[in-house]
Protein backbone atom coordinates (compact mmCIF):
# COMPACT_ATOMS: atom_id res chain seq x y z
CA UNK A 1 0.00 0.00 0.00
CA UNK A 2 1.32 3.26 -0.74
CA UNK A 3 0.75 6.30 1.90
CA UNK A 4 0.75 9.82 0.97
CA UNK A 5 4.42 11.70 1.48
CA UNK A 6 2.91 14.21 3.79
CA UNK A 7 4.60 15.95 6.42
CA UNK A 8 7.78 17.89 7.25
CA UNK A 9 11.29 16.79 5.65
CA UNK A 10 14.05 15.96 8.19
CA UNK A 11 15.62 18.91 8.97
CA UNK A 12 18.88 19.04 7.17
CA UNK A 13 20.94 19.25 10.75
CA UNK A 14 20.17 15.45 11.34
CA UNK A 15 20.48 14.58 7.85
CA UNK A 16 24.22 12.99 7.85
CA UNK A 17 24.19 11.88 11.90
CA UNK A 18 24.20 8.02 12.40
CA UNK A 19 21.18 6.08 12.88
CA UNK A 20 21.04 7.39 17.44
CA UNK A 21 17.51 5.45 17.40
CA UNK A 22 16.61 1.25 17.61
CA UNK A 23 13.62 -0.05 18.87
CA UNK A 24 11.16 -3.14 18.60
CA UNK A 25 7.25 -2.39 18.28
CA UNK A 26 6.12 -6.13 19.87
CA UNK A 27 2.74 -7.87 18.44
CA UNK A 28 3.02 -6.01 14.83
CA UNK A 29 3.21 -8.62 11.86
CA UNK A 30 3.08 -5.48 9.10
CA UNK A 31 4.47 -2.22 9.11
CA UNK A 32 1.64 -0.49 6.92
CA UNK A 33 -1.13 -0.02 9.52
CA UNK A 34 1.68 1.46 11.90
CA UNK A 35 2.68 3.58 8.89
CA UNK A 36 -0.76 4.38 8.21
CA UNK A 37 -0.79 6.21 12.08
CA UNK A 38 2.06 8.38 11.42
CA UNK A 39 0.80 9.79 8.72
CA UNK A 40 -2.76 10.48 10.28
CA UNK A 41 -0.04 12.25 12.98
CA UNK A 42 0.78 14.52 10.71
CA UNK A 43 3.86 12.42 9.30
CA UNK A 44 5.19 11.36 5.91
CA UNK A 45 5.45 8.19 4.77
CA UNK A 46 6.95 6.17 2.14
CA UNK A 47 8.00 2.52 1.36
CA UNK A 48 11.13 1.63 1.64
CA UNK A 49 11.21 -2.55 1.06
CA UNK A 50 8.37 -4.96 -0.53
CA UNK A 51 6.84 -4.87 3.22
CA UNK A 52 8.55 -2.12 5.37
CA UNK A 53 8.44 1.64 5.69
CA UNK A 54 10.59 4.88 5.95
CA UNK A 55 8.33 7.23 8.19
CA UNK A 56 9.45 10.78 9.15
CA UNK A 57 9.33 14.20 10.17
CA UNK A 58 11.42 17.34 10.79
CA UNK A 59 12.83 15.70 14.20
CA UNK A 60 12.96 12.15 13.01
CA UNK A 61 12.98 9.83 10.15
CA UNK A 62 12.79 5.78 10.91
CA UNK A 63 12.52 2.74 9.05
CA UNK A 64 9.80 0.29 9.92
CA UNK A 65 11.00 -3.24 8.75
CA UNK A 66 8.72 -6.27 9.64
CA UNK A 67 10.58 -9.65 10.45
CA UNK A 68 9.55 -12.95 11.14
CA UNK A 69 7.19 -13.24 13.92
CA UNK A 70 4.98 -11.37 15.17
CA UNK A 71 7.42 -8.16 15.54
CA UNK A 72 8.65 -4.56 13.45
CA UNK A 73 12.18 -3.54 13.88
CA UNK A 74 12.26 0.41 13.93
CA UNK A 75 15.76 2.31 13.11
CA UNK A 76 16.87 5.42 12.11
CA UNK A 77 17.36 8.98 13.17
CA UNK A 78 15.53 11.35 16.13
CA UNK A 79 16.44 14.75 17.74
CA UNK A 80 17.68 13.07 21.01
CA UNK A 81 15.96 15.89 22.83
CA UNK A 82 12.45 14.89 21.20
CA UNK A 83 13.46 10.74 22.14
CA UNK A 84 10.29 11.11 24.43
CA UNK A 85 8.09 12.49 22.13
CA UNK A 86 8.90 9.62 19.99
CA UNK A 87 7.73 7.22 23.03
CA UNK A 88 4.68 9.48 23.30
CA UNK A 89 3.97 8.70 19.96
CA UNK A 90 3.80 5.06 20.09
CA UNK A 91 1.86 5.36 23.75
CA UNK A 92 -0.48 7.33 22.07
CA UNK A 93 -1.18 4.44 19.13
CA UNK A 94 -1.50 1.62 21.85
CA UNK A 95 1.59 0.12 20.74
CA UNK A 96 4.05 -2.14 22.77
CA UNK A 97 7.54 -1.35 22.39
CA UNK A 98 10.83 -0.63 22.82
CA UNK A 99 12.96 2.07 22.41
CA UNK A 100 17.17 2.65 22.35
CA UNK A 101 18.64 6.11 21.95
CA UNK A 102 22.24 5.70 21.09
CA UNK A 103 25.67 8.89 21.20
CA UNK A 104 27.88 9.76 18.47
CA UNK A 105 29.98 6.46 19.96
CA UNK A 106 27.22 3.98 19.75
CA UNK A 107 26.90 3.65 23.69
CA UNK A 108 23.50 3.10 24.53
CA UNK A 109 22.27 6.41 26.71
CA UNK A 110 19.01 5.80 27.43
CA UNK A 111 16.17 3.10 26.79
CA UNK A 112 12.51 2.80 27.36
CA UNK A 113 10.45 -0.57 27.99
CA UNK A 114 6.62 0.87 28.99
Amino acid sequence: MDLPDEGEALDRARLDLANNVAGILHGCQDASPIAERFVRAGWRSSSSSWHGYEVGTAWCEVELDPVDGPDVLLNGVVDPRRFEDLAALFNRFGLTYTLELYDETDTLIREIRP
